[in-house]
């Protein structure tokens, strides 16, 4: 299909930079995904929505409590659990709208 070939050129220009993309579906999905675009394909778009954070107890430091059978930190003085992050990915075909800074 030409007209995404286009789209699709179009939008994999802002990789790497933060997009919001809305969504023909309804509810909260429909009022769009903001994030940092990771890659454009035939079939999906990704966004980084919510990156991990940064370690709390980096090698060496005085962490201790560590439980290697379940990889936590089980001292309350190390809040060791840093969450992942979240990609979403959207389907091009949902895609109604995209946004990005003129800039």
């Amino acid at each position: 299909m030409e007209w995404f070939d286009n789209l699709r050129g179009d939008i994999s220009r802002y990789i790497g930079q933060t997009v919001t993309i809305f969504t023909t579906s309804g509810g909260k999905s429909g009022s769009g995904f903001s994030g940092v675009l990771i890659s454009v394909s035939d079939c999906a778009v990704r966004l980084l929505v919510s990156a991990g954070e940064a370690p709390n107890c980096p090698l060496g430091s005085s962490c201790s409590g560590f439980n290697n059978l379940n990889n936590n930190f089980s001292n309350n003085n190390c809040n060791c659990n840093n969450p992942l992050g979240a990609i979403v990915i959207i389907p091009t075909s949902s895609i109604a709208a995209f946004t990005h800074n003129a800039i």
